[in-house]
């Protein structure tokens, strides 16, 4: 043990030199998020996608920092009711539309045996772009001549579908 004493305090410091850390030890990590978060979190990133908007713009309009939502996003800070009303009302959906599929709610087990190819899809940064871009059409008839197009495309590719 060394002979080095803490200045003015009388005491021994430790061999590593007196640095202590509060809270967990480095490299460990908090208790994994739970189920309900991880799922809320992937609805909130999954319509601000959709919206286009991204992380800091949700924040600025819900009173957070950007980190804030990266952690509500993750699953791994909570999110009151009320942050999840404000939320609601920012990406323009019904509270229920956060706890579609949700773990534990009816219908859940349907969604977990859900086509994941098809949620793989919806995951994905070009499908929010074209529907970004599908959306910016005015015209509804342009819409609906565009979404009888791109079936056609389809069909002619994959007739199976």
């Amino acid at each position: 043990m060394s002979d080095s004493k803490a200045p003015g305090s009388g005491t021994d410091l430790p061999e590593d030199g007196g640095i202590r850390r509060r809270g967990r030890p480095r490299g460990r990590r908090a208790d994994p998020a739970e189920p309900m978060d991880r799922h809320l979190g992937l609805q909130i990133r999954k319509r601000r996608m959709l919206l286009g908007l991204t992380q800091t713009q949700l924040g600025r309009e819900i009173g957070v920092t950007f980190q804030q939502v990266q952690k509500y996003e993750r699953g791994t800070n909570r999110i009151s009711a009320s942050r999840l009303a404000q939320l609601a009302r920012v990406l323009q959906v019904p509270m229920s539309f956060f706890f579609d599929g949700a773990p534990g709610t009816a219908g859940a087990d349907g969604a977990a045996r859900g086509d994941q190819v098809e949620r793989d899809l919806l995951e994905r940064g070009e499908t929010a772009e074209l529907v970004r871009a599908f959306y910016r059409i005015r015209d509804e008839a342009v819409r609906s001549q565009m979404l009888r197009l791109l079936r056609a495309l389809a069909e002619s590719v994959d007739p199976a579908t």
